[in-house]
This record gives C-alpha cells, structure tokens and sequence, in this order.
C-alpha cells in the first residue's frame, strides 16, 4: 500500500534510515563520546538481534515466562452502551509485569547481556518501564539502577515497591518538575559516566537511533499478534486501531501490525486540564520541531524554544515530545493524533471496570475514552483498542482524588 508517496510494504525497510532518521525526525543529538556508545549499540543490534540464536531465544522468553501471546478481548457490554460498534482490547495489562513495556526491555536486557554488560539504566514515568527493566535485570543477572522523579514516586508507590523488591535502585530526582523528562536527563547524565559498563535502557520510542527502531521493533509483537487474532476472531480487518501516546512506545508497537492495511489509526495524546501550555502533554497536537533527548521530533516549547512544562494525570505520557516516527506518521497523515481530556479518562476508566471487569492503568484509559468517542462516530464497525497495561498502580490515586465514580 502507497500513502502520499510513502511504500508501506517497503516501510520497515526504509524507515529510519542509516542515520536514524523517519524523514526529517529522529537522527542523534548528542556528544561525540555518547555517539561512539551508540554506535556501538546500533552494530550490536544490526548483528547479533538478526541471529537466529537472539531470535530463538527472545521467542522462548516471551512464551515461557512473558505469557505470549496476550488475548484479545470483546468489550461485549461496553459496546452495547454506545450503539452498534463493537469495540476490542488487545490485553497488554496480562503481559507478565502488567503492560507492554516488558516486551521491549528482555530483549533490550537479552542485548546489553549479548554485549557483555553489566549494568542497565533507565528512567520512569508511571513506573511501568522501572518494574519492566527491574524484572529483566533480574532474570538476566544485571545490576539496575532507574531514575523517577519525585512526583511519580509520591504517586506511583505501588511500582516503587515492585522496583525495590525485585532489586533495582531506585533514584529519586528532584530537579525541575520532578518527573518524566527530569527523570530522562538525569539517567542521560548518569549513562554518559556508565556506558563502557552500561546500557540504557531507553523506556520509549524516543532518544537518540537506534532507541526509537529498536523498542519500535520490540514491541512490534503487539501488533503482529493483534492482527493475526483479530483475523482469526471475525474473520476481517478491524476498521480502525485506537492507543495512547505520549512517548509512544504501545502505539508504535500496534500500529506495526497495521500501518500497510486499510484500516484508520488513532494516536491518542493527554489533553490533561486543557488546552493552555502547562496544563496538558499533547505534543503532536500543539507542539513544533524541536531537539531534546538527543532526537529531532515534534515537542511542546515554552517562550525561550526550551521544552515546556507538561501535564498529565497519566504519569506515563507527561512529556513534553514524542517518538520521530510518531511526528512522521502524522506529517504523512497516515495516523490521526487526537485529545482527550482528565475527566473523559477518568469516566473511562470507571466504565471499563464497571462493564467489563478490566481495570485499566490511566495512560490505557485514554484509548478507551477516545474509542468510546469514536465509537458514537462511526456508528458501525469495528474498534481495536491497544490496552497497554493494567492499573493497580493507579487506583489508590485515583481513589484519593476522585473517588469511586458513579459513571452511568
């Protein structure tokens, strides 16, 4: 399939290209020395992820202790609510950990490990990454040190027990905003002194080639499974695929499996409080070019062009850019970004659990409120919904602000 002179059948081909570039986003800001240990990621994954042995070897993690394939489920009740689109979830919130963010850090883990190294790095937002890349160092071996601003270890603390418990050192950050993008700097800081010895492990599909490829690539078995289960399920194509962004790795990984086929894609940014810089995260929606984290993409500026001050109830998507092939994605317009706001996340939240017995984490919670959105839309058809973790970790702060909502 061609889209405004782009081949998507040549597409996991052609993008990024050598230098890490998906047109004019991504590519590698960073100093020279950092350059060199980035490099020598990129060889290491050009070679040994191409091995029969790596491949064989990630596969059996992924069935025996990750739990792959995770199921689709029909939202049977939740459909009935709003009419005659039948809305569906592929089920990250069962992948071992309790989201999508394992799928990438074994095999990031199972590389540092093929390279000889000692230690992982990493930063988190809602903690998901942290407890992912904690239980991998655990599995591989590796010393684990993950950086978290001190907002999200206030309001995350159930991940902040998983961390600790499985062995990782967990450094709270207490610069700027003290959360996801001052938890990024200061695990950048910590890396350049550690690379020799490390590798970071980056949460997203962002920072400098070749992160946003390969967690890219990594988490691409959403959405190959997804398709292949949905085919399976009703015989067709789902008519369109719904998940959340905010640095973009669960929607990059779903949409993989659907980019070269007829079916409408949704990118769903945090509108947070509102449109006001400052009050939401929604960096494709309202941001321009920009550099931070060592990669080119769209971001969210404040007056002197540094990155804004962002907003988010989901502590996953409060980022102030997103990953190059997002923006890229979106300049081609072959996926759609849009908004939901706290409360329309909230009230899905609720729904979802209530109707479905699914409790979502909040960043999942944005994909279901815009599906329910467009789901009135449409009127007919069928919705994909990338469910791409769980919320335990959510609920004693949602219970503490909002309380048990009555969602009718």
């Amino acid at each position: 399939m061609k889209f405004n002179g782009v081949d998507f059948d040549r597409y996991f081909k052609d993008y990024p290209n050598e230098e890490g570039y998906f047109g004019k986003y991504g590519g590698v800001y960073i100093t020279e020395e950092l350059k060199k240990a980035m490099q020598e990621i990129t060889e290491a994954y050009y070679t040994i992820c191409k091995s029969r042995k790596f491949i064989n070897e990630l596969r059996r993690i992924r069935k025996e202790f990750q739990g792959r394939p995770t199921p689709i489920s029909h939202l049977e009740r939740l459909s009935n609510k709003f009419g005659n689109v039948q809305l569906y979830v592929k089920r990250e919130d069962l992948n071992h950990t309790g989201a999508h963010k394992l799928n990438h850090c074994m095999g990031e883990a199972l590389l540092a490990k093929y390279m000889g190294k000692k230690k992982v790095i990493a930063e988190t937002g809602a903690g998901q990454h942290g407890v992912a890349l904690a239980t991998a160092a655990a599995y591989f071996g590796l010393e684990c040190d993950i950086y978290m601003g001190a907002v999200d270890i206030l309001k995350q603390a159930p991940n902040v027990a998983r961390m600790k418990i499985l062995g990782a050192n967990v450094i709270e950050v207490n610069d700027g905003a003290k959360t996801l993008k001052e938890a990024v700097d200061a695990a950048f800081m910590a890396y350049s002194k550690e690379y020799k010895d490390a590798i970071y492990c980056i949460g997203s599909v962002v920072g400098p080639h070749p992160f946003p490829m390969m967690v890219r690539d990594f988490q691409s078995v959403v959405g190959i499974e997804a398709r292949s289960q949905f085919l399976e399920m009703t015989g067709e194509l789902p008519d369109a695929v719904v998940a959340c962004v905010g640095g973009g790795s669960n929607a990059a990984g779903m949409f993989a499996g659907f980019l070269n086929d007829p079916v409408d894609i949704y990118g769903v940014e945090p509108l947070g409080r509102g449109a006001k810089l400052g009050d939401h995260a929604a960096s494709l929606t309202y941001g321009e070019e920009g550099v931070m984290h060592g990669f080119n993409s769209i971001m969210l500026k404040d007056e002197s062009g540094n990155p804004a001050p962002v907003y988010s109830i989901a502590s996953g998507l409060d980022y102030p850019s997103s990953g190059p092939e997002h923006a890229f994605l979106k300049d081609l317009g072959r996926v759609k970004y849009d908004v939901v706001d706290d409360e329309e996340t909230i009230d899905a939240f609720f729904l979802l659990s209530k109707l479905e017995g699914i409790i979502p984490a909040i960043e999942s919670a944005h994909a279901v409120a815009y599906a329910i959105k467009l789901a009135k839309k449409m009127k007919k058809g069928s919705i994909l919904i990338n469910l791409s973790g769980r919320g335990d970790k959510d609920m004693d702060y949602i219970i503490k602000k909002y309380g048990i909502r009555d969602v009718k």
